[in-house]
């Protein structure tokens, strides 16, 4: 009995996912090619979307196709994309080498999932801290030799440096973050100073400056240096309706457009995954309009999607995502939500 209980919860929920899948089908983007030969500073987010008008779903399609790409990740220059549009699917063809010297290279990079320079300073350093995190992490109370400022090579002495961490990241806490909507403040910016070794244990801790960018001072804050991510993202749309804002651009620019990083006012407490991706919308804005000497008569013109980010670190408040794509430049106050 119970395994014909279990063999139907079985088939029932293999049902249900095939109406989900059947709901929500994956499209093949308009004038997709049959095939497409991977080069060297591909991506795939950007191979995925000449095959697929949501390039972001690419997972599923290549799961579907598990036996012929065993690892998604594991796709280098030379090699072929193929297009079987029943599906649709993708598989793996026969290589092309382009140049032979390149293509024999045992050490030959894979394709990532998306562009990797413009986030990687932000994966392992402090950008945010919520107040929890200001009150918990260690502070720097004293120089060599009461300087007022150090630097590289210099010793420092700090509070609260747990034992058994050898490397710390030095920090200044600036501005607030705050949610437009709420006023509500969501964290501390971060501005990275570099880094520190523990030499001394103890109440206070003795450590060495072993990097700096800018001249550190006492008051300045420390957190146990973090491992970089892993790269290979696994994009995905969220299973819940979220929905945000976009509040800040990275360096304070005006406008934001592909590849720029963005701040969201939501966070792991809201739902958000790292892979998440999120379309953006513009409000529609009010238009007037008169003909001749009538009335005037005054429209609310529709919001607009026009792009898509892609989220790649989040902190329990706010995150921090790429432009994938954008049709118009993007600021701060357009909207973010499920695609």
């Amino acid at each position: 009995m119970m395994k014909r209980i279990i063999f139907s919860l079985l088939l029932g929920l293999s049902s249900a996912m095939a109406v989900a899948a059947d709901a929500n089908p994956i499209q093949v983007a308009d004038n997709a090619p049959d095939s497409y030969t991977v080069k060297k500073g591909d991506t795939l987010w950007a191979i995925s979307s000449k095959f697929l008008k949501e390039p972001w779903r690419w997972p599923e399609v290549w799961r579907m196709n598990r036996d012929q790409i065993r690892n998604p990740h594991l796709i280098y220059p030379g090699q072929i994309v193929v297009l079987d549009r029943n599906g649709p699917k993708l598989s793996i063809g026969r290589p092309v080498r382009l140049q032979p010297q390149v293509y024999e290279e045992k050490n030959q990079e894979s394709i990532p999932s998306i562009p990797t320079a413009e986030i990687t300073p932000f994966l392992s350093q402090p950008l945010v801290v919520d107040e929890a995190g200001m009150n918990d992490s260690a502070k720097i109370i004293g120089t060599q030799e009461s300087r007022v400022m150090v630097g590289a090579g210099n010793t420092i002495y700090a509070t609260n440096v747990k034992p058994g961490v050898p490397i710390w990241q030095i920090y200044r806490p600036t501005k607030p973050v705050v949610d437009p909507a709420t006023n509500e403040i969501l964290g501390y910016e971060a501005f990275y100073l570099g880094a520190a070794r523990t030499t001394v244990e103890g109440e206070p801790a003795t450590l060495e400056i072993t990097k700096s960018i800018e001249e550190i001072a006492k008051g300045d804050r420390m957190v146990p240096a973090a491992k970089p991510d892993v790269l290979a993202y696994s994009p995905h749309s969220p299973d819940k309706d979220l929905r945000g804002e976009i509040i800040r651009l990275y360096n304070g620019v005006g406008e934001a457009g592909r590849n720029s990083i963005v701040t969201l006012n939501r966070g792991t407490r809201d739902g958000i995954e790292v892979g998440h991706v999120l379309a953006i919308y513009r409000a529609g804005r009010v238009e007037t309009y008169r003909e001749g000497n009538g009335p005037k008569e005054v429209y609310n013109l529709p919001e607009e999607r026009y792009g898509l980010v892609f989220v790649f670190r989040t902190f329990e408040r706010l995150s921090y995502a790429l432009i994938m794509n954008s049709s118009r430049p993007v600021v701060a106050g357009d909207q973010v939500r499920t695609p």
